[in-house]
């Protein structure tokens, strides 16, 4: 037991605590098990302290019967140990504790010790604590044994292990804990004995710098507490029980009064209060011993055990824990980096304020952390976001003066998150707020209707609505609410009578906004009731429903049909004239259900309907409104359903009358000789508009059309007035008429001949867009491009596929001219500055929505082209021009131009990359053209190519066979355009493009290690020997390069290399991550299996001689041995080696180099291999002393490696989580001065020196009286 010298009792409770119980006994101990053996006044004054256990008291008593060595014994055989049976589960955790107990009766030592091997065995050791050790050892010197018996290998442990078998392991360990205490609370957890003992040893695992041991203890730790305070409680309970039964008998008259009871109650209660005073001390050595340091310990797992478990205590046994002593470490914690450490504060707060009555005594609290709770609905974490929308939720349901308005609408906004979990929530907390408070006046309105309840409560929602100004978003508004609020969201009889019913007098009527809003509205309620799917953006994709959803689906469905086919001819005929409202009224039919029509006999609701939308027809020429007519007779329009004869001829109808008038109109307005009048081009344009809409959606082929539109074309280009939008309509119609008649040939419906029309009206009306891409207007161009691209695309060779071999005639493959009039169109138009694009706007202002509109545009158009060039409709090489504008416009048109080279890499990888390096030859020669030929290469226009150049590099990912030959091909094409143009200045000068080596070396890191050789053999044969000796800087580019070919020559080999001298030890640093693995050494099977068809320039080249070049004579520096022989002290001193530039460009033999003198007749040696002998020689004496230098280097830190890995063997933990610093940990800079001085990823837990093991007892401050609430000398940390 705890004594009190060390640590007073200084858990005070209150001393009045309610009575939860209905009976005065329900928690006496019947069976007298309440009688503590060893208990007494004698045994009192004998109790030791905390750190003195009594262990030799029980050395020679007989092991019981059941337990031996600390396995259970069943029948003389063994069984398993406790570890072994909570981890098997075949056991019931109540027999288990049984058993155990029985033990502990017999030989509490042998018991005890099994239990401590336990807690041992759950945090993953392989040792066991055996008597000897148990008897004889400190807790402090039993940790530091079993910490020796780790596994270093590997850093899991039972509790971090997943699989179902480990989940159910922590739930078991966890109700072991409770079940334990809960059966020895009567009797042995007051002896003085096994409960100091497993306090003692938590808290000294707790302090442990393994992981293992402070995890699994902490989490035993705090279950422990848990079952602690529930004992605490009962026992709270039984006094306040016994103080009432001791008061009644006192109160009786002396005749009736006895004496005896009330001596046994007395004597009763005062055996409670000593039960209650020793719980008090094991829960103040627990929290003071284990909670106050564990709770900002630097693995979140373990803060957020702690934090968890002190809401659950507050939450149980709130008369002793609700307080500000204990609320302000949830306070603080809300502040941690780790998300899941701030979800448990979130939901250990959420079960205090779902309790009204505990939300009454949070009102300091909530005062001071309300703007943190509320700034965590933005947290990065989207489920800490959740919760905390959730926690502000109930914390407005238990009082409206908490927050603010201001509070409140930075919730408000969040019902338009694209993360649904969020919205949903929000949702919630905007309908407690706005809808759930009912006043007496609401009482006795009607159920449905414009007076009801629901219409206030519609408007309300229309007018959130509108002041959030959000009004594109009314479907996610709907979703954000449905949950919630899905039956004030359906009831749209109400909303149709606030639409189409007069207000009543005194009652204010809607303005035209806010009908079009509600419009908005009930429409999204519709399409969410029919679709059961969140809108697009929110969620991912359709979910399979459940049975009743489904059947709330149909109901909802028919409900919706019987009510609007009613209403939508009335609210049509209302709002037949205000284009928003029936845009959206006109998408509502789509969800009817159509059977009902005539099963419900509403055939006459129909024919208004229809009557309806001819009148918006003829009515409206927005391309929106007629867009959504066509869509209405489509849906109508259904051959399944009854009803389709009956649309069918209304369709008809108006399509006879649109297509007379039409011809009517053009034969007037084509027949005059003079200017066309500006009312018979609105009649015209009006008219082509409405035939548009309804062919985008019906078959028209049998109007024939395409002779009056191409008519209309043809004379708009020879005449040059034809007003643009009638030109842009006709494109669009004839476009359809092609398509439409398309269709049919490729079903098989057409007649003989049919394709032979449409191939002739097909390039007829390629030939025409053509010309007008050459017009002035700009509109017209943009329009005539995109159809031409659909078109060249739809026309190209793969309408064939998929069985379709006889549209092979149909097949428009677009001449030389055609794509680059296609490719001039897109560099004219889309290429340019925003400030430029004057015509796009037409003549608006350039404000930002104008700005992003006419952006679209040219996105859209430059999409259109790159399509052409991904299916392979015009050659590769015109992406080039294209390419080059990658990072000038690489805000804009970034993503296009990537998405373009990684499909056009997919159809063939050699031929892109001819055009990546075709792309930056245009722009080094427009570079040139710009600057001249003394350009400086630090400028920014080169600079800007060789940035390009290396963002190309990227592309080509990582994986270097796949590429192989694309990147040799590069190699090629650039090294033959660098020596392609002599020098102007004659020779002895650089070539023209020399300068383009160096950009493109950055392409040399992509290519393997023998086509490196091979690339540089072939640069060798436009170089002269007097190339090779040049050192002035308008050589450098051909320097560079080289060295790149030659440098990168055994970069495998040294990486290797030097990343095995790197592994030193499996402990790594705190400071820095583990070095990358090593690039992977290709093996000669790889490289000999590419091929021929891999370059075959390449191996043309293996044995190609050049006659004005000769080998450099092989270095004698350890880069260059064998790797195989290579210690790892010489693979570091290579890795670390650097040769002068003077020596960089010297290129080593190749192995069939090395043995060409001895298959070969050797040449005679000339002057120039003698000046060649003597510079090598110089360089390989400078290249010795380089080497020596390094080796010294390398000694000198392969000694402190030693001395570190010295300091460190005996560390086992390996934690890959960084150190937390955060305003919970409150030495953080002593922490990081412990940190800079090691080189391990170890735990070193910040104890302040006053709070360690030995001097624990010194701690005075009471964290659980309330005279000393928001004591803060543990943490130095205020909190308000």
């Amino acid at each position: 037991m705890i004594a009190a010298q060390d640590l007073h009792t200084e858990f005070q409770f209150p001393p009045e605590a309610e009575s939860q119980l209905s009976s005065d006994t329900d928690l006496e101990d019947p069976d007298g098990k309440n009688a503590k053996s060893g208990k007494g006044t004698a045994a009192k004054k004998g109790k030791k302290a905390f750190g003195e256990r009594a262990r030799g008291g029980g050395a020679g008593r007989v092991p019981a019967s059941g337990w031996v060595n600390g396995h259970h014994h069943e029948n003389g055989m063994e069984n398993m140990t406790l570890f072994e049976m909570i981890k098997m589960g075949k056991s019931a955790t109540q027999s288990v504790v049984d058993d155990w107990i029985e033990a502990y009766k017999h030989d509490r030592d042998i018991a005890l010790l099994d239990l401590i091997n336990f807690f041992i065995q759950c945090s993953g050791c392989k040792g066991a604590v055996s008597g000897e050790m148990f008897r004889h050892m400190q807790n402090s010197e039993i940790i530091r044994k079993m910490t020796e018996e780790f596994d270093e290998d590997s850093g899991d442990y039972p509790l971090t292990l997943s699989g179902p078998q480990w989940k159910k392991f922590r739930i078991s360990f966890c109700d072991f804990i409770a079940v334990l205490v809960r059966q020895c609370q009567y009797s042995i957890i007051y002896d003085e004995y096994m409960m100091d003992t497993v306090i003692s040893l938590l808290t000294g695992l707790s302090d442990s710098q393994v992981r293992a041991f402070r995890h699994t203890s902490t989490l035993a730790a705090m279950k422990l507490m848990t079952a602690l305070v529930n004992v605490a409680l009962n026992l709270s309970i039984n006094m306040d029980n016994t103080q009432r039964q001791y008061e009644a008998e006192r109160n009786k008259v002396a005749a009736k009064r006895a004496n005896d009871r009330l001596e046994l109650l007395l004597q009763k209660r005062k055996e409670l209060q000593e039960n209650q005073d020793e719980i008090e001390n094991m829960m103040n050595a627990i929290f003071k011993g284990v909670f106050v340091h564990r709770y900002r310990d630097a693995i979140a797992e373990i803060r957020a055990v702690c934090i968890e478990e002190i809401g659950t205590w507050m939450k149980l046994y709130s008369d002793a824990f609700l307080n500000d002593s204990y609320l302000k470490y949830v306070g603080w914690t809300m502040h941690d980096k780790q998300g899941e450490v701030r979800l448990k504060c979130l939901t250990a707060l959420q079960g205090l304020f779902y309790n009204r009555e505990l939300s009454t005594r949070l009102e300091l609290f909530t005062s001071r952390f309300k703007d943190r709770i509320v700034s965590m609905t933005l947290d990065k974490e989207y489920d800490v976001a959740v919760q905390a929308i959730k926690l502000l939720t109930l914390v407005l349901q238990s009082s409206d003066e908490v927050l603010t308005a201001e509070d409140c609408e930075s919730v408000y906004h969040l019902v338009y998150s694209a993360h649904r979990p969020i919205a949903v929530s929000a949702g919630e907390f905007l309908f407690k707020k706005l809808f759930s408070h009912r006043g007496p006046e609401d009482e006795g309105l009607p159920r449905r209707g414009r007076q009801s309840l629901n219409g206030s409560l519609i408007k309300t929602t229309v007018f959130f609505f509108l002041e959030s100004e959000l009004h594109e978003h009314g479907a996610y508004l709907v979703d954000s609410l449905w949950e919630c609020g899905s039956e004030l969201l359906k009831d749209w009889e109400t909303m149709i009578s606030l639409l189409l019913d007069e207000p009543v007098p005194g009652e204010e009527a809607l303005t035209d906004r806010q009908e079009t809003a509600l419009v908005e509205i009930m429409l999204c309620a519709v399409r969410q009731a029919c679709e059961c799917h969140p809108p697009v953006g929110r969620g991912s994709g359709k979910r399979v429903l459940t049975a009743k959803e489904k059947k709330t689906q149909l109901d909802d469905r028919t409900r919706i049909t019987e009510m609007f086919a009613v209403a939508l001819p009335l609210l049509l005929a209302k709002y037949c004239v205000d284009i928003d409202k029936v845009t959206n009224l006109l998408q509502i039919p789509k969800y009817f259900d159509l059977d009902i029509y005539t099963t419900g006999r509403l055939e006459k609701h129909l024919d208004a309907l229809l009557r309806q939308i001819w009148e918006v027809v003829d009515k409206h020429t927005d391309t929106e409104v007629l867009e959504a007519c066509s869509t209405t007779y489509h849906y109508l329009c259904n051959e399944e359903f009854t009803i389709f004869n009956r649309v069918d001829i209304a369709r008809s109808q108006l399509l006879d009358e649109l297509v007379d008038k039409f011809n009517r109109l053009l034969e007037d307005f084509l027949q005059e000789g003079e200017e066309p009048d500006e009312d018979d081009a609105y009649q015209v344009l009006s008219t082509l508009k409405k035939i548009s809409a309804f062919h985008n959606a019906h078959d028209l082929s049998k109007w024939d059309l395409f002779t009056s539109n191409y008519r209309l074309l043809s004379t708009g280009l020879q005449n040059g007035d034809m007003p643009e939008q009638i030109v842009i309509h006709a494109m669009q119609c004839t476009h359809y008429i092609i398509l439409w008649h398309l269709a049919k040939v490729s079903d098989g419906a057409s007649v003989k001949g049919d394709m032979v029309t449409l191939r002739k009206q097909m390039r007829a009306f390629c030939l025409m867009c053509q010309r007008y891409i050459n017009t002035v207007n700009t509109a017209v161009k943009e329009q005539a491009f995109t159809i031409l691209c659909d078109l060249l695309l739809i026309f190209s060779h793969q309408i064939m596929s998929s069985g379709r071999e006889q549209l092979e005639s149909l097949v428009y493959t677009p001449d030389s001219s055609l794509q680059a009039e296609l490719l001039n169109f897109i560099l004219d138009q889309v290429f340019i500055d925003q400030d430029d694009d004057s015509n796009s706007t037409d003549g608006q202002q350039d404000d930002e929505a104008s700005k992003i509109e006419a952006l679209h545009k040219r996105r859209n158009l430059l999409a259109a082209y790159c399509k052409l060039i991904v299916y392979n409709v015009v050659e590769i090489d015109t992406g080039a021009d294209i390419f080059k504008q990658y990072m000038r416009y690489y805000n804009d048109y970034g993503d296009i131009i990537k998405e373009t080279m990684s499909k056009t890499r997919q159809i063939d990888k050699v031929q892109c990359a001819k055009t990546l390096i075709l792309s930056l030859q245009k722009l080094f020669n427009e570079m040139l053209s710009e600057l001249g030929l003394s350009f400086d290469r630090s400028s920014s226009a080169f600079c800007g190519i060789k940035e390009l150049a290396r963002r190309f590099s990227l592309t080509f990912g990582l994986d270097q066979l796949k590429t192989r030959e694309a990147i040799a091909m590069l190699h090629k094409d650039g090294i033959e355009f660098a020596f392609k143009e002599p020098s102007p200045q004659g020779e002895g000068s650089p070539p023209l493009n020399l300068a383009f080596l160096d950009i493109l070396s950055e392409f040399s890191s992509k290519l393997l290690r023998q086509d490196k050789r091979t690339v540089h053999m072939y640069l060798e044969r436009f170089m002269t020997f007097q190339m090779a000796l040049q050192r002035e800087d308008c050589w450098l580019p051909l320097i560079s390069y080289r060295n790149s070919l030659q440098a990168g020559g055994d970069d495998d080999t040294m990486s290797v290399i030097s990343g095995i001298s790197s592994r030193g030890s499996s402990v790594r640093s705190k400071k820095s991550k583990p070095a990358a693995a090593s690039k992977r050494k290709l093996p000669e099977a790889e490289e000999n299996s590419c091929s021929s068809s891999d370059a075959a320039w390449l191996n043309r080249e293996q044995s190609a001689q050049t006659p004005m070049m000769m080998h450099s004579p092989h270095l004698t520096s350890t880069v260059l041995r064998d790797p195989k022989k290579m210690r790892p002290e010489d693979g570091y001193a290579a890795a670390q080696f650097t040769m002068p530039v003077e020596q960089q460009h010297q290129q080593p033999m190749t192995p069939q180099q090395q043995q060409q003198p001895h298959q070969e007749h050797q040449a005679p040696i000339d002057y120039n291999t003698q000046v060649t002998w003597m510079i090598t020689q110089r360089q390989q004496a400078e290249a010795r002393q380089q080497q020596e230098r390094v080796s010294m280097h390398y000694a000198k830190m392969r000694s402190h490696m030693q001395q570190a890995l010295r300091r460190g063997s005996g560390l086992m933990e390996d934690d890959e989580e960084p150190i937390m610093e955060d305003v919970m940990m409150s030495s953080e800079d002593r922490l990081e001065d412990i940190n800079e001085g090691m080189d391990f990823d170890t735990m070193d837990i910040d104890l302040p020196a006053s709070k360690n093991r030995r001097e624990r007892t010194e701690l005075k401050p009471d964290y659980f009286d309330p005279s000393s609430i928001m004591d803060d000398s543990v943490l130095n940390v205020s909190m308000f």
